[in-house]
């Protein structure tokens, strides 16, 4: 939630600003604007209401607003509405200091009051104006430099920041600092870059930086210089990102969303590759974090954990969550462990019991999701170790974990996650594989069949996008659906939750997944003429029941979308329009049967003329509570 952008360097900031915020625009926004210090030493700012091109506009996309030192920002309004004044960036009362910050600062009516008694005038309802003139009451009360004042800013703010600082003094620099929120910083002989991620710096550089909790750093021309709270200097090593420029362009789809579709048998046999080694899964590399056990010596590998498991915690928000409930039944299916399933904004408030030989599994394709890593925070204080599913080398929830597999998807743009989501159902697989066969729950051959019906997936998916016009088709029909209900039992009932989500979060319609099974214990009230009905039958076993839940419905004038594998023709005989995916590994299902629902869920916002890549009031990155 939330874009920041930064530069110093050489070159007219305006437009690399602009440029950089573009790049965020995935992350939700309802204003933007920019501040850059210009020839006189004075700082410009301009800000806008709405999307990016008001800004752009505003700025003769960047060329009247000259200088060679900025920042920018898109705001998700969090304390106080949309509007150009609550816009960032933000200053105090003599333009002293300037700012931008993602986060929410908890205290900030407590802050906000003390500055007041020092005849602080403020024009805004926001909390990040309170933190801009709280550095600058600091800096001019003990007269130090700007990393004297942003640390005793800090130690009495309370709550989660990414904050960029320019100060009037120090033309040529930019001060940043961080606590619970994402920030990257990129150098090379052009300038110095800032960044909430990846892509908005990815255009100039892959060798990036990452700053930590309760650090700050200093930007200028080439050179960024890291420092503790207590002000000393701290040395940092860069980190190489393997992503191209190019992954995050469109090239040639209309949508990043159809793009990412399309990335998808990519992303599952680049994920795969990562952990396979001669046929087999390789999970060697996987070696907890010493920082964690306080043991540089400490060498204990996944592995070592997983021998000796007797329950598993996933915990996750959104997609990752359904990716969770798949790989609950997945892992359950091949082995004897139980598994637990969690939202981690109620994991972290319900006092979980969490018992010995546990592992808990954090998902988050950004690594940044705020609750998540909370959750995650509190299993390693009572003990637990911690994986964490991961897509984002370096991001909060990978450093600090006790074991990070990452996810190969790439960057991914459009907020309505797809091959992120299939790339995390990959690592689940595998990791109920390894599970198995360290339990001994399946033998060597049927560990074979396991990993040989997963390298059949990409070509699977390719398989159903080649079939992808039916869909579009059929989404045409009934984009003007008012309600729309998924259900299915076991495995299905997990996609169906993905599905239905994917449905309602770009195309607006509302639409709820339910257990084919409860449907008589009150769903079936709602069935109308015509309302669609989607039912997934991919599990042999669940087939004819869910069938019969299907013929319910039917009966109550519902029209029917079935999605089946091949071979299970007799769907016909009750539905009104029929999908299929490729025969498998039923267990694997999932990998499959999201495609077309993601497909349905892209053509009905298409059809609707609606804003697929950034859906209204969604961000991609949920950075705050």
């Amino acid at each position: 939630m939330c874009g920041i952008v930064g530069y110093v360097g050489n070159k007219q900031a305006a437009p690399i600003l602009l440029a950089g915020l573009e790049k965020l625009e995935y992350r939700g926004y309802d204003s933007a604007g920019i501040a850059v210090r210009n020839g006189d030493g004075e700082t410009d700012i301009v800000k806008a209401k709405g999307r990016l091109s008001a800004l752009a506009h505003k700025t003769d996309q960047g060329r009247a607003v000259l200088g060679t030192c900025g920042i920018g920002h898109t705001r998700w309004a969090t304390h106080g509405e949309p509007s150009e004044t609550n816009a960032h960036p933000h200053c105090s009362d003599d333009m002293n200091v300037v700012g931008v910050h993602n986060g929410i600062i908890e205290n900030y009516q407590e802050l906000k009051a003390k500055l007041m008694r020092h005849d602080y005038k403020f024009y805004s309802e926001t909390d990040t104006e309170v933190e801009i003139k709280l550095i600058d009451y600091y800096y001019k009360k003990y007269q130090g430099t700007p990393v004297d004042a942003i640390n005793h800013a800090l130690v009495r703010t309370r709550g989660s920041y990414a904050l960029a600082v320019m100060f009037k003094e120090y033309p040529g620099e930019i001060y940043v600092a961080k606590k619970d929120s994402p920030m990257i910083i990129g150098v090379t002989d052009e300038g110095a870059f800032l960044g909430s991620d990846v892509p908005a710096i990815l255009n100039y550089t892959r060798n990036v930086y990452y700053i930590g909790d309760m650090e700050l750093g200093k930007l200028t021309p080439g050179k960024v210089t890291f420092y503790n709270l207590d002000g000393d200097e701290i040395e940092k090593n860069p980190v190489e990102i393997d992503w191209d420029a190019e992954s995050t362009d469109k090239c040639g789809f209309e949508h990043y969303m159809m793009k990412e579709i399309h990335e998808q048998p990519k992303a599952v046999k680049e994920t795969l590759d990562m952990y396979m080694n001669d046929g087999k899964i390789d999970f060697s590399g996987l070696i907890r974090n010493p920082e964690n056990s306080g043991n540089p010596e400490d060498k204990t590998t996944l592995d070592d954990v997983l021998k000796n498991l007797e329950r598993i915690y996933i915990v996750a928000c959104g997609s990752a969550y359904h990716a969770g409930a798949v790989g609950k039944t997945v892992i359950e299916q091949l082995t004897d462990i139980p598994v637990e399933v969690s939202l981690a904004s109620e994991f972290r408030y319900c006092n979980p019991k969490l018992q010995k030989n546990s592992l808990v599994v954090v998902i988050s394709q950004s690594g940044e999701t705020a609750d998540t890593r909370e959750a995650m925070l509190l299993s390693e204080e009572r003990g637990i170790p911690t994986l964490a599913i991961v897509n984002v080398f370096g991001s909060s929830i990978a450093r600090k974990a006790d074991f990070v597999m990452y996810t190969a998807a790439g960057p991914e743009i459009a907020v309505a996650t797809t091959k992120a989501y299939s790339a995390q159902l990959i690592t689940l697989y595998l990791l109920a594989i390894r599970c198995a066969e360290l339990s001994k729950s399946i033998d060597e051959n049927r560990a074979k069949e396991l990993l040989a019906a997963l390298n059949q997936i990409p070509a699977g998916i390719e398989k159903i996008l080649e079939d992808r016009e039916r869909i579009q088709w059929f989404a045409a029909k009934y984009a003007n659906s008012t309600d729309v209900f998924f259900i299915g039992r076991g495995l299905d009932y997990a996609i169906a939750l993905e599905g239905s989500l994917k449905m309602k979060e770009i195309s607006y319609i509302h639409s709820e997944a339910y257990a084919a099974g409860e449907l008589k214990h009150g769903t079936i009230s709602l069935i109308e003429h015509n309302r669609l009905v989607i039912g997934i039958m991919t599990q042999k076993d669940l087939y004819e029941k869910t069938i019969s839940n299907m013929a319910e419905v039917k009966s109550r004038g519902a029209y029917l979308f079935g999605l089946t594998s091949y071979g299970n023709y007799s769907v016909e005989d009750t539905v009104d329009f029929a999908v299929y995916i490729p025969k498998g590994e039923e267990v694997f299902a999932a990998s499959l049967a999201i495609i077309p629902l993601q497909l349905l869920g892209y053509y009905m916002a298409v059809t609707k003329g609606l804003d697929v890549d950034k859906p209204r009031n969604l961000a991609k990155s949920v950075t705050v509570e």
